[in-house]
């Protein structure tokens, strides 16, 4: 039998009263088919049984016992609503007949949203002596869930779950949706006859979703389920949950599979540390490509199931994997991890923390300390009895995808979008889109890329552009400055600046085409991370970025000869100008002197206004023209 890659094993106690109880009815014939009910539940014949006991109530309505077994059934099959009038029935006619009435009646009633009727169903049964540490574990969770969903009931909040129709929901089930980056791309799992496969969906130009595709490749097969995925912020990789597959080590593993063009390429199994004997899924991985969130029953968790995480250290493996600790997990399930791209905002699903009886989104924010706070659950109604399932957050955090059932449904589970609320919302992160090309021949380049925090000069992305286009893909949170940096050997550096600490100026999406120069005599590349203070020559702190990789450049290039050329807009005299441009370039040329950089290798000159690359009747021309840039001179 295929494990499904979007629920645990099923772990439902049932309390089923045999013919041998001390309950009988009178009626003949319904004693005989709640007696044949007993033989279909041994042999696990569950729709047969609720055939027979269906009679048995029909023949003998104030037959007891046959009410119990048919709401044991009932709530096994989590057909709450069916189960609720059975046990009902069993309290008005025999209370005593079973303590596990009253829990059977409670769940049934929490997981239908009756949390007021549920309260004294499940205090009921709590006050009954001799519970075991497990049954009075569950039975106060499940008070705590009523007393928490009473309250959050009365402060609703604004939310409007948007169903995208046909285009990506059908009669089956469709889950787990993930974005690309700009939002454009969806990939989510869909269940065809208890086959899990992959499917992807674009916009059009007119921002509406198109009929979703069964992806193309090698991803999906015909053997085995695969779903619970993630994919990397550029695109090109697809994390994905693969079970019963002969090269795995446990019954279901995380594989990662590559986009070529149009198709995806052969699925890699993660290996050890990753995947172990027990059951790995659902991986989530950080923006920045270092960090992989995933859920495991492996051994050394607080619970069933847990989230777990994996760094990938400087020699290309991942590390051993960390659990996240009590912080995030419970002696209950957590699963269906997703960390937003400001690699500090964890959403995740939990049956554990205080709920609304099933499993809930919770989001925990990390602290300065990297540690994570007790979560918070996302509130009623994105959150409600029902089950909900596999939140994704846009870069800018507005927007959410997540798979719930729902009444507007077009199948069983089905996937919606929503804007998030304020308090839910993650750290907005904008994104760079990049590709890089040799400015003479226009082929890509594989060249490294580097996003730098300009204030404390820490790298916050580095990483190689793709290896067949010359694509990337940065994430830049908001509320700093950024400095963009590439290179290449054989290539003059380019950089550039990205000012995301004015919310005023902010957008969330840059796209840029950089054509890398070769190093040859005359060739040039502005250094747009180097500050001044107005009419000042001082470098700016800021400045340190830009400069170490001039430094490095120069230290890999040794024969190449530089002129630093300082310029300046049209304001003011042009002898101000000059003098102050040539006092800049000169500042630049001796931080490389007093970095080891031999005197002889530099020259510096100060342009003034006389070489402008825009216009100065604007602001932002003036400011293009106030520029710092270095050439090749030999």
């Amino acid at each position: 039998m295929r494990k499904s890659l979007y629920t645990f094993p099923l772990c439902v106690v049932l309390f089923f009263v045999t013919g041998s109880a001390q309950e009988h009815s009178l009626n003949r014939r319904a004693q005989q088919a709640f007696e044949k009910a007993g033989s279909q539940l041994k042999n696990r014949q569950y729709a047969l049984a609720v055939a027979s006991l269906e009679s048995a109530v029909a023949l003998d309505p104030d037959f007891a016992a046959a009410h119990q077994q048919l709401g044991d059934i009932y709530r096994r099959q989590r057909d709450y609503e069916k189960a609720i009038p059975h046990y009902s029935r069993v309290i008005q006619l025999n209370p005593a007949l079973t303590p596990l009435t009253w829990f059977g009646l409670g769940e049934s009633l929490l997981h239908t949203g009756n949390y007021q009727e549920a309260l004294p169903a499940l205090r009921n049964y709590a006050a009954i002596p001799g519970l075991d540490a497990s049954g009075k574990r569950l039975t106060n969770k499940y008070i705590a869930d009523c007393e928490f969903s009473l309250s959050a009931q009365q402060h609703p909040l604004d939310f409007h779950p948007v169903n995208p129709g046909p285009a990506i929901n059908t009669e089956y089930d469709e889950y787990f949706p993930k974005l690309t980056a700009d939002h454009r791309t969806i990939i989510f799992t869909r269940k065809v006859n208890e086959r899990e496969s992959f499917y992807e969906s674009s916009l059009d130009s007119n921002g509406k979703w198109q009929p979703a595709r069964f992806l193309e490749g090698d991803i999906n097969s015909a053997q085995y389920n695969e779903g619970a995925h993630c994919i990397s912020a550029d695109g090109k990789y697809l994390f994905f949950t693969g079970c019963n597959r002969p090269n795995g080590l446990g019954s279901c593993d995380i594989y990662v599979s590559r986009r070529e063009g149009d198709r995806w390429g052969e699925p890699y199994n993660l290996g050890e540390p990753i995947n172990s004997a027990g059951w790995e899924a659902q991986p989530a991985l950080g923006a920045d490509g270092k960090t992989l969130y995933f859920v495991s029953n492996r051994s050394g968790g607080q619970g069933g199931y847990d989230i777990w995480k994996s760094t990938l250290q400087s020699n290309g493996q991942w590390g051993d994997p960390q659990n996240l600790g009590p912080a995030i997990n419970t002696p209950f399930d957590e699963s269906s991890p997703y960390i937003h791209a400001d690699n500090r905002t964890l959403y995740f699903v939990s049956n554990g923390w205080p709920g609304f009886g099933d499993k809930d989104i919770f989001k925990s924010q990390m602290d300065a300390d990297g540690h994570w706070p007790q979560p918070n659950n996302l509130g009623y109604p994105i959150n409600d009895h029902r089950e909900q399932s596999a939140l994704t957050v846009s870069m800018n955090g507005r927007y959410a995808f997540f798979s719930s059932r729902r009444p507007d449904a077009l199948g069983g589970l089905d996937i919606y979008s929503f804007e998030l609320p304020e308090a839910s919302r993650p750290n907005p992160v904008a994104y760079l889109k990049g590709a890089i090309v040799d400015s003479d021949s226009d082929v890509p380049i594989q060249a490294e890329i580097t996003v730098t925090d300009i204030l404390t000069n820490e790298p916050l992305y580095q990483e190689s552009a793709d290896y067949e286009d010359g694509t990337f893909l940065a994430p830049l949170p908001f509320g700093k400055t950024y400095a963009l940096h590439v290179k290449h050997p054989g290539y003059l550096f380019f950089s550039k600046n990205y000012p995301l600490d004015d919310s005023t100026k902010i957008n969330d999406a840059y796209e840029i085409r950089i054509a890398l120069s070769p190093i040859k005599i005359g060739n040039k590349e502005t250094l747009n991370n180097i500050f001044f203070e107005t009419n000042q020559y001082e470098l700016l702190p800021q400045s340190k970025s830009d400069l170490d990789n001039l430094i490095d450049f120069l230290q890999l290039n040794k024969e190449v000869r530089i002129e630093i050329g300082g310029h300046t807009d049209d304001t003011g005299s042009d002898a101000y100008n000059r003098t102050l441009s040539e006092n800049r370039a000169k500042a630049v040329h001796d931080y490389l002197i007093h970095a080891g950089i031999a005197v002889g290798r530099l020259h510096y000159k100060g342009y003034g206004p006389s070489q402008p690359i825009a216009g100065n009747d604007t602001e932002e021309g003036r400011q293009l023209n106030r520029r710092t840039d270095f050439k090749i001179i030999k």
